[in-house]
């Protein structure tokens, strides 16, 4: 005993030994080895967040390689530094400091100038206002389009709003005036037959037709612009790029092949789970898929779980929209394709990539497509106005009920508020979850982007105000929203009737304008099946 305290009290006594002090130096360099990288990683990180340092990998990348913040390629691209998928960052990133921090682009207006390839522009027929027109153009300013051509009536063409949109780089504005519809009634258009089963009808026949000349103007303004490919849209849609190496349309369309004339994005429609929603883009996640990318089986299988005793599978249209190859010959087919004069165009259904339609997503919308149209609020005449079942519903709804009655047809019909269903639907992928667009946006208006569009915009002396409104015509005030204009082509009344429109040549040639569709119904199972 005494030799074994003899040899163990020397360790208690003194802690100094050569052997405590190796291990306690060791201890203190594992340490700091530890805390070092992890510091510099937290350092980073901060910087990162408050925008106070340029990624170094993008000052090496080419003009046309330009990433998007918090929009990192996937693990195949040369530039990538993660190997998260473009899912899982969905856009995080994006704008999280109070002021304008976007290191990718010139200037905090998103102008690409040149350095962009390939220049695509989108071209859309809107009478709506600031609210709704900014978050729409700016989400695809950060998915790469270039060039915006709006043709405007309604809220959109009063001066408070137009000038705005006219200080916006790569936006231009049209005004339907005078001159305009004199110029769009001698249209070859009007010469042929493939869009001439809707003209001269109200509402969203008329509409359709002022798109579909529009977007004839808008491909001549394309190529003087120099651009590569154009779609249209309305200011209610957006195009999600899933799909690409990174959430980008410039990536998505750059890998499309040289011999392809069209892109077909099938369109998604918005599933509203709240009956007060102000801001769609902003609000709305949750969206029902389109058949083209479900498999048959689930598709008719949850039918009658999907239309909730509504007419069809969506409310309103089923067949997505395009974007077509700026070349010769292209013209408009409907509001929904392209076609070319001189040929079938070769066209491409992508398997992931979709458009976004936010369609009804506001309770108002009820009431403002009802004040458009001046149709009678009964099964019969509603066919004049509209050429989907849902809109003529919602119409009679709006123009004989009550508001109370209006609210509970809304979520009837609208609304997702059955929390069972929608878990059963989303287990299924009828319904799925998108984020990006939501956070996009929001990051945008959190990053003072539209204010500050909106405070640089050059204000209007009140002559100018009154300038501006006498040099146009009633379809560009305000009241037009009430009382559209139906004076498209019936400029000189006798030509269009001595035209008697047809040539029977140019019918077999041309086929008839794709109009908006419903998708497959329960009754086209069996002929689907067979095809």
């Amino acid at each position: 005993m005494p030799n074994h305290h003899h040899l163990h009290a020397p360790l208690r006594s003194n802690p100094s030994s050569a052997s405590s002090s190796s291990h306690s130096f060791a201890s203190k360099i594992l340490f700091l080895l530890t805390l070092l990288p992890l510091s510099l990683a937290a350092i980073a990180f901060l910087l990162q967040w408050r925008g106070g340092i340029t990624d170094p990998a993008t000052l090496l990348s080419p003009p046309g390689s330009l990433q998007f913040p918090g929009m990192e390629s996937s693990s195949l691209s040369p530039l990538s530094h993660s190997s998260l998928s473009s899912s899982s960052s969905d856009c995080v990133h994006l704008g999280r400091t109070n002021s304008p921090s976007f290191p990718y682009y010139h200037n905090w207006k998103l102008d690409f100038g040149a350095s962009l390839r390939p220049k695509i522009c989108v071209t859309t027929s809107t009478s709506a206002g600031l609210e709704q027109i900014l978050p729409w153009m700016f989400y695809h300013k950060v998915i790469g389009v270039t060039n915006f051509f709006l043709f405007v009536e309604g809220k959109a063409a009063s001066p408070e709003v137009s000038k705005v949109l006219e200080s916006i780089p790569g936006v231009k504005v049209i005004y339907r005036t005078r001159k305009l519809e004199e110029q769009q009634a001698k249209s070859r258009i009007w010469n042929e037959t493939w869009l001439s089963s809707f003209f001269y009808k109200p509402c969203n026949y008329e509409l359709f037709v002022k798109q579909s000349l529009n977007m004839e103007m808008a491909i001549v303004m394309a190529r003087d612009a120099s651009m590569d490919w154009i779609l249209h849209l309305d200011t209610d849609e957006l195009i999600h790029p899933a799909g690409a190496r990174e959430y980008s349309l410039r990536q998505l369309l750059l890998d499309i092949p040289g011999n392809v004339d069209m892109v077909i994005f099938p369109n998604y429609e918005s599933s509203v789970e709240r009956d007060d929603i102000k801001e769609p883009f902003s609000e709305v996640s949750m969206f029902k898929k389109n058949y083209d990318h479900l498999p048959k089986d689930t598709y008719f299988g949850t039918y009658k779980d999907s239309v909730r005793g509504n007419p069809n599978y969506f409310l309103t249209y089923g067949n997505g929209k395009a974007a077509a190859r700026i070349q010769d010959h292209l013209r408009p087919n409907g509001a929904h394709r392209w076609h070319n004069y001189m040929k079938t165009p070769n066209e491409i259904k992508l398997e992931e990539a979709a458009v976004l339609h936010y369609t009804y997503a506001k309770f108002s919308d009820l009431t403002s497509k009802r004040d458009r149209c001046g149709c009678k609020p009964t099964k019969e005449d509603v066919k004049r106005c509209f050429m989907l079942e849902f809109d003529r519903s919602a119409f009679i709804i709006a123009s004989t009920a009550t508001e109370e009655e209006m609210k509970k047809w809304y979520h009837e019909h609208v609304v997702w508020d059955d929390k069972d269903l929608k878990i059963k639907l989303l287990r299924k992928g009828i319904l799925t979850r998108i984020y990006s667009p939501m956070v996009i946006i929001q990051s945008l208006r959190e990053s003072g982007v539209f204010s500050s569009i909106i405070a640089s915009a050059p204000k209007l002396s009140k002559e100018n105000f009154l300038l501006s409104i006498d040099s146009s015509n009633s379809t560009r005030a305000v009241a037009s929203v009430s009382l559209p204009s139906r004076k498209i082509g019936r400029t000189k009344e006798s030509k269009a009737t001595k035209r008697k429109v047809l040539d029977i040549e140019s019918a077999v040639f041309h086929e008839v304008a794709v109009p908006p569709l419903s998708p497959p119904g329960v009754h086209d199972s069996d002929l689907i099946s067979l095809s």
